[in-house]
């Protein structure tokens, strides 16, 4: 169960004057020529590792704060601050021109990598086009990658199952909520998730393993006092958004009940029935992938959501915080794809952490890249920035990923 967590000098509020705000101003994007004042630099270091001390054991992660010892997630103000202080700090100094020597002198590193201010900048990728506009993927291609992707992803189970991972997630927060501060909406919302996930086990038995395969004579369709349709999930949703819109800014998973109206909208008249027999059953899943293929387009957020669900078993969207870019490597046919992130600390489970999140976001591209088929070979780099790390280079499922120092 996800629970609140908030380290105890955050819960003390120690007093920590982050007075750069001069520093900040010129990491706004086209706000400033490189490199900057060398006093900017040292105005900027201390106030770094002070924030990286304070936040020692928090991790940003796909949008969520979450302690790195237990997976506990923490909610704070002050938290979210000092992260984005610190982020934003952490990119001035990848710029800064000790760290624009160090990673052009690193063998096997592309030498332009993240020299503009764009590719140091934080993106999250929750549709293909964006992937797709990332890769300069042509029109023709990404029809392919539509083509070869939905029916797969809009399978019945894939679909429900990508619901029921939004459901259970933001069941469990409001459970927190109402732990903590209960009010009408959250209460409600409960309630109202309860019921969904009620309509998903309907949903989803036609299972060959159920029991519903064995009734002789099943019920005439739509007869039954049990039928519904989709278009029932689609008003709860409704509700809930409802309901918890108040409260939306403390709930990881509330976005995804809109997202994921796009594709209920498409399949609100296909049933929902224990009762119709296995083999009607089935056709109305069918209904529902036939439906879902036809309706949801390249850059649809929904089917985004599902391919996230489908390929990693999450319905995270995906928070690269360095972009970086694509380089050719040594041909015309050859390319490196180069992102990053700036950690905390150089503690084994922080940089562990970082190279798996790197590696969904690479795996993500690659996986878009050769479904597109492109006859370009592409490598996958990830980079990790840290205050007084040691340089070096490790290997994570196949690809490179390289540690670098922040410093004066």
């Amino acid at each position: 169960m996800m629970t609140l967590y908030l380290p105890k000098c955050l819960r003390r509020k120690q007093n920590i004057v982050i007075n750069v705000r001069v520093v900040l101003y010129h990491c706004s994007v086209g706000g400033y020529e490189e490199p900057l004042h060398s006093e900017l630099y040292e105005t900027a270091f201390p106030k770094l590792t002070k924030l990286a001390h304070l936040l020692r054991n928090v991790d940003l992660i796909d949008g969520s704060f979450v302690n790195i010892n237990d997976q506990s997630v923490a909610v704070d103000d002050y938290l979210q601050q000092s992260m984005h202080t610190f982020k934003s700090l952490g990119r001035i100094f990848l710029g800064s021109p000790m760290a624009r020597q160090r990673l052009k002198s690193r063998e096997g590193v592309p030498p332009h990598c993240f020299g503009k201010p764009s590719e140091r900048e934080s993106m999250t990728l929750d549709s293909l086009t964006k992937v797709s506009n990332f890769l300069n993927i042509s029109a023709q291609q990404r029809k392919a990658v539509r083509l070869a992707i939905c029916p797969q992803v809009t399978q019945h189970q894939i679909w429900t199952g990508a619901l029921e991972e939004i459901l259970a997630g933001l069941r469990s927060e409001i459970e927190v909520l109402n732990r903590y501060s209960p009010t009408k909406g959250t209460r409600m919302g409960q309630q109202i998730v309860a019921s969904c996930l009620k309509f998903l086990d309907a949903a989803n038995s036609f299972d060959p393993e159920s029991t519903s395969w064995m009734r002789l004579a099943p019920t005439k369709v739509g007869d039954s006092p049990a039928s519904h349709k989709w278009g029932d999930v689609l008003e709860m949703f409704n509700d809930l958004i409802n309901c918890l819109r108040s409260e939306k800014e403390l709930l990881f998973h509330f976005p995804k009940l809109e997202v994921m109206k796009e594709g209920l909208l498409q399949i609100k008249d296909v049933l929902i029935d224990k009762n119709i027999g296995y083999k009607e059953t089935r056709r109305q899943g069918s209904l529902v992938q036939k439906k879902l293929t036809k309706t949801l387009g390249h850059s649809s957020r929904c089917l985004f959501t599902l391919l996230m669900y489908y390929l990693h078993g999450s319905v995270r969207d995906i928070q690269v915080e360095v972009c970086g870019g694509m380089y050719e490597s040594g041909g015309k046919d050859k390319f490196c794809l180069c992102m990053g992130k700036i950690l905390i600390t150089n503690e084994e489970k922080m940089v562990r952490s970082g190279m798996k999140q790197l590696d969904r976001a690479l795996g993500l591209f690659k996986f878009v890249w050769e479904t597109a088929g492109v006859k370009a070979s592409l490598e996958l780099q990830g980079h990790l920035w840290c205050v007084g790390a040691e340089e070096k280079s490790l290997s994570y499922r196949g690809n490179r990923f390289f540690i670098h120092a922040i410093s004066l």
